[in-house]
């Protein structure tokens, strides 16, 4: 990206839904560092203001609670839309509400986009592809999804939001661009949030039993989060007529056994490795084609996983050590 597409950020409003979470945190420190105005939208479910906190004092940056299954009316440039829980353990505690956060709330960002003529982007999700034939997934593969299981809320809302963005851009013009994200790790990761990465580095830093579900020869492909914001800032600022979806996401391969074992080499844990039951239509590969970012975008993860998870090691220690997560070991 060209030193002057980030000039341009300096006489921008930018709405990011979802701002105060794990990866909306990330992306509002960037444009922030761009030179943008950024007014960040979190109704703080799996977000806190603890994310944005060294923000508040920024004279560019606004923070405002809102749910966005409710209309929002402000006046920007861009949005990126970010807002939904995304893990299993938070989209299935409430999936209609999930539901409703990829529909209604869809909806209403778009209906927003079009009224002032922003470019919105969609933080959609390598699940609209489900548990995959494909391998890896190109963004051409339609996907292999239950609509009925207790993932489908959060699978079928990404997909049916997907198919409001592109809707409103043939009927109504509107500026899209769709990001496919891919399983992304780091700083600011919510400690309970279910996921194999702070799973595994909680468990081992408190000296617990790494569990690992099924035999643990699923693969996942891990993208630390600074490699997608970078990506999702390409991505807006990509010409109008490249709408996506755009794949986002390490190319890099591992079995969850494999990421377990790393994790136990890294912060020195004794733990000992607990197999349980696979879960519901757990997905039992999962990795991006990136070719198309590669071409368009000029990206690429650059971040290696043992320096990604060194950082992310170190965020966690610092929670233990502040004894903020809930139900750690004193």
């Amino acid at each position: 990206m060209q030193q002057g597409e980030f000039k341009e950020l300096t006489r921008k409003r930018i709405l990011v839904t979802g701002g105060a979470g794990f990866i909306g945190s990330h992306l509002c420190e960037l444009l922030l560092a761009r030179g943008a105005e950024v007014l960040c939208v979190d109704n703080y479910f799996t977000g806190t203001r603890e994310h944005v906190r060294a923000l508040m004092d920024h004279p560019r940056f606004e923070l405002l609670r809102h749910d966005i299954t409710f209309p929002l009316y402000v006046e920007v440039d861009e949005i990126y839309n970010l807002a939904c829980p995304a893990s299993p353990i938070h989209y299935q505690f409430d999936p209609v509400q999930t539901t409703k956060t990829c529909v209604h709330g869809s909806i209403n960002v778009l209906g927003l986009a079009k009224r002032v003529k922003a470019r919105i982007l969609q933080a959609s999700t390598s699940e609209v592809y489900g548990d995959p034939e494909e391998h890896p997934q190109t963004e051409g593969y339609w996907g292999r999804v239950n609509p009925i299981g207790t993932r489908s809320c959060y699978d079928e809302g990404k997909r049916c939001a997907e198919t409001l963005f592109f809707d409103y851009h043939r009927q109504h013009k509107v500026e899209i661009k769709v990001a496919r994200i891919f399983n992304t790790y780091g700083p600011r990761m919510h400690p309970n949030d279910g996921r194999v990465v702070s799973n595994f580095i909680l468990q081992a830093l408190q000296g617990k039993p790494i569990t690992i579900y099924g035999d643990g020869s699923q693969t996942r492909s891990f993208c630390y989060v600074d490699d997608l914001v970078d990506g999702l800032l390409r991505l807006m600022h990509s010409p109008a007529d490249f709408t996506g979806p755009v794949n986002m996401g390490n190319p890099v391969e591992c079995t969850v056994l494999e990421l377990a074992e790393a994790i136990v080499r890294l912060t020195n844990s004794r733990s000992a490795i607990e197999r349980k039951p696979l879960p519901t239509d757990d997905p039992r590969r999962r990795r991006p084609d990136i070719a198309l970012a590669r071409e368009r975008l000029g990206w690429e993860p650059t971040t290696d996983l043992n320096h990604g998870l060194a950082r992310t090691v170190a965020y966690f220690e610092t929670l233990l050590r502040e004894r903020t997560i809930e139900g750690a070991a004193p």
